[in-house]
């Protein structure tokens, strides 16, 4: 560790300033119950290792979180043996995607044709999702779930992590751990507490996003469909009864927008995708409008004694291609496999934390750097409203698609369960 890197770390006394109602103790403590933390709390647990997950919310259900399982998180599934009980709760899928443009309807890619036993994606509200993974991780006893447990301290000795304090209703909680996994998003509070934000590589995605939902008709098309509109990009994401609507605009645009008024929002909707006309009154007011500022980075180093960063904790990923829920599970998967032994031994080293990084880090800057080719030659395009969007050719070769199929369904690199 450098010295530059040495004096930006916070250092954090380990005695509590705070009354401490309790103190536990796991070997791994995961902070964060999404995808990532809640996979890689499973994988451990199942290994027989003692894991505790602390999720800051009460519950699961959060709006417009990314709702995709890629066929590479169904490869994962089926390795753990929970593909077949998974797919039997409610959801739909989706192989082929397609794209109106000025120039007509394109297919961008089928997932049909990729050689899996799950040629498709999934889509499931996350909070489902979450609920199964803790819901079968709490079957072994390794495992123990805490919610409503926001992080406030990391507990440090001697430069290791030991574990954090957390808050809930009933006061404050110490966890101490030989390992303290940081899977708590984009917003990562371990992020912040380590000091590993300061050294960052970010990225200038030229868009935001406006989600919302608006209903679907029995004879409407069935999947994901994407519309080009002038100066605005729209997603259509088959929800059962209701399209879960992107609705992309162009970085910091979205005041201006507020301001106009809901109705302006309605006008640029239909303007994009006209078939929607007859439905955009159910959008009330701003209420039903989220927005999603979309960043971009990935840190320098994901790690620290007593400390690993997965997921967008450790690379904050654009949604374009729904990379985002992909890699964090990869991410996920690739920890368990490498620190299932060390955390089993009772001594998980810095080497240990470096060898994750170095399995996932290089497909991760893989596809930061294709997603940032596509978001500048393409995107920045279409959402330029004093130009017209013009198809490029080659999105219409066979090969492309391919490609894209390859890349959606697998990402760069994908993991598998090592037992």
């Amino acid at each position: 560790m450098s010295n530059a890197q040495s004096q930006s770390q916070p250092q954090h006394d380990a005695r509590p300033p705070h009354e401490i109602l309790d103190t536990d103790e796991t070997t791994c403590l995961v902070v964060g119950g999404g995808p990532a933390g809640a996979v890689l709390s499973y994988m451990l647990a199942r290994k027989n290792i003692p894991v505790t997950l602390l999720e800051s919310h009460q519950d699961f259900d959060r709006d417009f979180r990314g709702d995709t399982l890629h066929p590479s998180i169904l490869e994962i599934m089926d390795e753990l043996g929970l593909a077949e009980r998974l797919l039997q709760l409610p959801h739909t899928k989706l192989s082929r995607m397609v794209a109106q443009t000025p120039a007509g309807m394109i297919q961008v890619t089928d997932l049909s044709h990729l050689k899996t036993k799950f040629p498709f994606i999934t889509f499931m509200p996350q909070a489902r999702f979450l609920d199964f993974m803790t819901d079968e991780a709490q079957r072994l006893p390794s495992f123990r779930l805490v919610m409503g447990a926001r992080v406030e301290e990391l507990i440090e000795e001697n430069g290791v992590a030991r574990g954090v304090r957390y808050r809930s209703r009933e006061g404050w909680h110490e966890v101490r751990a030989r390992l303290t996994v940081g899977a708590d998003g984009r917003f990562s509070r371990l992020r912040k507490l380590s000091g590993l934000d300061d050294h960052t590589v970010k990225a200038s995605p030229p868009m935001d996003v406006l989600w919302l939902r608006l209903s679907r008709k029995p004879d409407d098309p069935h999947g994901l469909m994407g519309r080009f509109g002038q100066g605005h990009l729209l997603i259509e994401l088959d929800r059962g009864e209701q399209w879960q609507i992107g609705f992309i605009i162009p970085k910091g645009s979205y005041q201006q927008l507020h301001s106009a008024g809901i109705e302006t929002l309605r006008q640029e909707i239909v303007k994009t995708a006209p078939e929607l006309q007859d439905r955009v009154a159910e959008l009330k007011d701003w209420t039903q409008v989220s927005l999603l500022s979309v960043e971009a980075d990935r840190l320098v180093r994901w790690y620290r004694p007593g400390l690993l960063l997965i997921g967008d904790a450790a690379h904050v990923m654009s949604p374009a291609g729904g990379n985002g829920i992909n890699y964090a599970v990869a991410d996920a998967v690739a920890a368990a496999n490498v620190l299932g032994e060390p955390l089993k031994t009772g001594h998980v080293s810095t080497d240990d934390l470096a060898r994750v990084q170095r399995q996932r880090e290089r497909p991760t800057r893989i596809i930061q750097a294709i997603v940032s080719v596509v978001q500048d030659r393409f995107i920045t395009q279409a959402l330029d409203a004093n130009q017209s969007f013009n198809v490029p050719p080659v999105v219409r070769w066979p090969l492309l698609s391919n490609l894209i199929a390859r890349l959606i369904g697998f990402g760069i690199a994908p993991v598998h369960v090592k037992e």
